[in-house]
């Protein structure tokens, strides 16, 4: 089972990242408007979840999972200004928005697994 939800979260954020690539300015839209360079962040923050997860399949695991901890950390204030600013992303509802925050917890706590 451990090794199942490893696959999981290394190939969610491995296709997260691509997202970033894919979709540049949907990304670009909800980043908070007091950092810098947006489309570079939107980039690297993209490059950073496709690396990483793709590290949860190498023996460098662990330390593929703390960077994703430091990256869901990193990007929460995002995920925060997307709940105070709705209109951001019409087709989503609020309520939608505001109860994914506590997932960044549970994220971190199933990357925290494989860092042992």
């Amino acid at each position: 089972m451990k090794q199942t939800l490893q696959i999981l979260l290394g190939g969610g954020f491995v296709l997260a990242g691509c997202l970033h690539f894919v979709f540049p300015a949907a990304y670009v839209k909800i980043m908070p408007p007091y950092l810098p360079a947006p489309l570079l962040l939107v980039y690297l923050s993209g490059l950073c979840e496709a690396a990483l997860g793709v590290g949860m399949f190498t023996r460098f695991a662990p330390w593929a999972a703390w960077g994703l901890i430091a990256l869901l950390v990193a990007v929460f204030p995002a995920n925060v200004h997307m709940a105070l600013h709705p209109e951001l992303t019409p087709k989503v509802s609020p309520a939608a928005l505001w109860a994914r925050l506590p997932f960044q917890a549970v994220f971190i706590a199933w990357a925290y697994w494989f860092t042992r």
